[in-house]
């Protein structure tokens, strides 16, 4: 992605899309097809706004198999400070599996488009575990372009070949349709094996959720990365979001 341009919102809302896809599938048949559209008053991804905190609109289609397999695509308008680029486009491609009742798993093949940037682009592998309530996983950035680029040389970029990202949440339904999410992760960057430890930074926040039924799900978020460095923006974020699936 960009030295800081792409979407935690989406991969994690990919995977969860993905995962509520599946169910469905199982329900009313093999084959299952969903889209969904939303839009939030700043697009954080794994700490970091994507839209200079301000707001976005967001969509994706989805495909899930009763076997598990999901594939799908997500898009929304992205703003790091520059000329470009202007949106982001996400493609995945998933497998879901459980274990039991209450254990679970997901792999994830993401690769993070931006189509009208320059040396952008980043691809990761991704699994993680559920237990009851608990997630926890690690995604590995196996591609980016901005490999090539001139500011890895100058430890300028992130999101290329060898970067590990380490992430778990809990998420519980309350009373009244409303529901809970905490949430933390940590960015570990590298280059050729050696780490941008500059560059590596931690992330906490929470979410409060409530469905709303055909009118969709709102949420109350807050967001804040940890790290005493002046590379990253340590401000807290408090953004609404609003998604709606069909």
């Amino acid at each position: 992605m960009k030295t800081q341009s792409i979407s935690a919102l989406a991969a994690a809302g990919l995977l969860v899309m993905g995962a509520s896809a599946s169910q469905t599938a199982l329900a009313e048949g093999p084959h299952s097809v969903s889209a969904n559209i939303g839009a939030v008053s700043n697009y954080i991804w794994r700490g970091q706004t994507q839209t200079g905190d301000q707001p976005a609109i967001q969509g994706g289609l989805d495909y899930a198999h009763e076997s598990g397999f999901s594939a799908g695509t997500w898009v929304s308008n992205v703003d790091f400070g520059g000329d470009e680029p202007n949106y982001e486009l996400d493609l995945y491609l998933g497998f879901d599996g459980s274990i039991n009742d209450d254990l679970s798993y997901n792999l994830a093949l993401t690769y993070y488009a931006y189509p009208d940037g320059e040396d952008a682009d980043f691809a990761e592998i991704g699994a993680s575990a559920t237990y009851k309530w608990l997630t926890a996983g690690v995604a590995y950035t196996f591609h980016g372009q901005a490999d090539d680029a001139k500011g890895v040389m100058n430890n300028e970029a992130n999101y290329i070949e060898g970067d590990l990202y380490y992430h778990a949440s809990l998420d519980f339904e309350l009373p009244f349709d409303l529901g809970l999410s905490l949430r933390g992760g940590y960015y570990d960057f590298r280059y050729n094996g050696v780490k941008h430890e500059a560059r590596d930074y931690a992330h906490g926040g929470i979410s409060i959720s409530r469905s709303a039924g055909e009118f969709g799900t709102f949420s109350l978020n807050y967001d804040q990365i940890e790290r005493d460095s002046d590379v990253y923006d340590e401000d807290a974020k408090v953004w609404v979001g609003w998604l709606k699936e069909f």
